[in-house]
């Protein structure tokens, strides 16, 4: 590096932060400074780099999720999350492994300097498998259930706000819930919905639900019909649940949206491609992923951070 450094007439750091494209060189050096690399034949020793800043460079990605035919990790969730969190990682120089809780604590994880956890799991289980690592951690989840951790989430609660609200504008008075709360994601989303109904005395129903698919979806709502056969809406904590509601709904008879309105969350291309094409309220995983890898790269720099919650809409569709 020092000889390609008189080469260039630049100093010895200039050469290094050149060829890691660092914004404190200009366009101009840059280029300069790899043309001459290239002729040289100097290749960036990144293992070296690594060893002397005592750094992977590698960020551990966990997905808090078991892919199965109905729930898969090429849905939105958690696709685009990663794809916001590739890309704001690799642009800064650091590389992406991902892996799952199933794996495990694996020796290539526990060299990460980081870990970013999806999904913090029922009753908070996984977050607290990851913890136990004890590297710097950042979680995609329910902010308002961990004041200890960093988190970064969506309005749940304002989501659940405002399909009740949804709801009420369309004169609707006995309405579901379909979600687990034992997920503080669909927690919040619950607790939103049902404090904005209460404002109008209504109190809705919430059944018990297994599992985040379109069966689960299916199966509740078929046998919550057969003891509540009044039900006139449907609030379900996720797309893949409100589409299998759907189905329940019409093989019962049911009219979507006449007799029965259904509003999902999340907002996924399924869901706008449905038919009918559902309702849902619309979170940002790209933006998400992206805020995921600022803070988890503050942490390992030794930063103060903190949880943050980004907005959520209603988009309203033929349910």
């Amino acid at each position: 590096m020092a000889d390609l450094a008189k080469i260039a007439g630049v100093s010895a750091i200039t050469v290094s932060r050149a060829l890691r494209e660092s914004p404190l060189v200009n366009a101009e050096t840059r280029e300069r400074v790899r043309a001459v690399a290239q002729e040289y034949g100097y290749a960036f020793n990144v293992s070296a780099r690594n060893l002397r800043l005592r750094r992977s460079m590698t960020v551990a990605v966990v997905v808090e999720m078991k892919p199965t035919l109905e729930r898969q990790m090429s849905g939105p969730y958690p696709l685009d999350l990663l794809g916001g969190i590739t890309q704001e990682l690799t642009t800064t120089g650091y590389s992406v492994l991902l892996t799952s809780l199933q794996g495990g604590a694996l020796p290539n994880v526990q060299a990460a300097d980081g870990v970013i956890l999806l999904g913090q799991g029922a009753n908070e289980d996984a977050m607290h498998a990851v913890q136990r690592w004890g590297r710097p951690m950042v979680v995609w989840g329910a902010v308002s259930r961990h004041e200890s951790q960093v988190v970064v989430g969506s309005d749940n609660r304002r989501g659940g706000s405002l399909a009740a609200d949804r709801f009420i504008a369309l004169g609707r008075s006995r309405p579901v819930f379909l979600g687990d709360p034992a997920h503080g994601e669909f927690a919040e989303r619950l607790e939103g919905f049902a404090s904005t109904l209460r404002k109008y005395g209504i109190e809705p129903i919430v059944p018990a639900v297994e599992g985040f698919t379109v069966n689960a979806g299916a199966e509740v709502v078929h046998a919550l019909l057969q003891k509540h056969p009044q039900v006139d809406a449907l609030f379900a904590a996720s797309d893949l649940l409100a589409i299998g509601a759907i189905r329940a709904l019409i093989e019962r008879g049911r009219r979507v949206p006449d007799d029965v309105s259904v509003i999902g969350y999340d907002d996924t291309p399924l869901g706008a491609t449905y038919v009918p094409p559902l309702s849902s309220v619309h979170q940002n995983f790209v933006d998400a992923g992206v805020l995921l890898a600022r803070k988890i790269r503050e942490l390992i720099d030794g930063q103060a951070t903190a949880s943050e919650t980004l907005p959520t809409h209603l988009v309203v569709r033929a349910t």
